[in-house]
């Protein structure tokens, strides 16, 4: 299957409310354009340097989403051009953009990443630190960001019932925090393994990498 046919019958299976970011990171360029054509427009990148790269070198009309793990350090190479960063994790973290997006006159588009998962590998904030954060001064202070949804990523499982526990989950996190988020539309869940159960319980946005680009490339 090409990467054409692939998009194709991805977004075939989207409703037309859900966003497909394409998740490319480790892929060569040439696969990133192939997608170009075909009309997509939404990347996902978990490297900064890697992102960074791609950006300078592939047309500007791109949305690049930054959907990894992001050290604070590097906030200020991605800070000039980046759409939506995915994984915010921490207030630390999201003052930091907010610093860097204001040093480039922008306002960058953030989302809350909450910890959903069973295991213990994965990132995130809880329902308290959320509130926490959502409900601080320093917080309504911040002008140079914009937190437009949460995101959450489930555990690697083939347990359905598990997987739409966690999607519930954060589902009901979005739903409590639209009183204090009013610019709140957007919910990530989903990977190529369990996007269509995500969508199922209210996901927005689906990030998709292996089932566009095939088995990622592990240096």
């Amino acid at each position: 299957m090409s990467i054409v046919s692939n998009l194709e019958n991805i977004k075939k299976s989207l409703p037309e409310h859900v966003t497909l970011v394409a998740v490319s990171k480790t892929k060569p360029i040439t696969d990133l354009v192939e997608a170009y054509k075909a009309g997509q427009r939404v990347f996902g990148e978990n490297k900064i340097q890697e992102m960074t790269q791609k950006w300078e070198v592939l047309p500007k009309d791109i949305e690049w989403h930054m959907i990894g793990h992001v050290q604070r350090n590097k906030v200020k190479y991605m800070a000039p051009y980046v759409s939506l960063v995915h994984g915010v994790d921490s207030f630390r973290l999201l003052k930091e953009i907010d610093k860097q997006a204001q040093k480039n006159l922008r306002t960058i588009n953030c989302l809350l990443q909450m910890h959903i998962a069973e295991e213990d590998t994965k990132f995130g904030l809880d329902s308290n630190e959320l509130s926490d954060i959502l409900g601080s001064e320093e917080f309504l202070q911040l002008e140079h960001v914009k937190v437009v949804g949460l995101m959450g990523m489930a555990t690697f499982t083939e347990d359905e019932e598990q997987l739409r526990r966690e999607f519930k989950q954060l589902k009901s996190y979005f739903d409590s925090v639209q009183n204090k988020l009013p610019d709140a539309k957007i919910l990530s869940m989903g990977m190529s393994g369990d996007y269509k159960i995500a969508i199922e319980e209210g996901s927005t946005m689906v990030r998709i990498g292996s089932s566009i680009f095939g088995a990622r490339n592990y240096n």
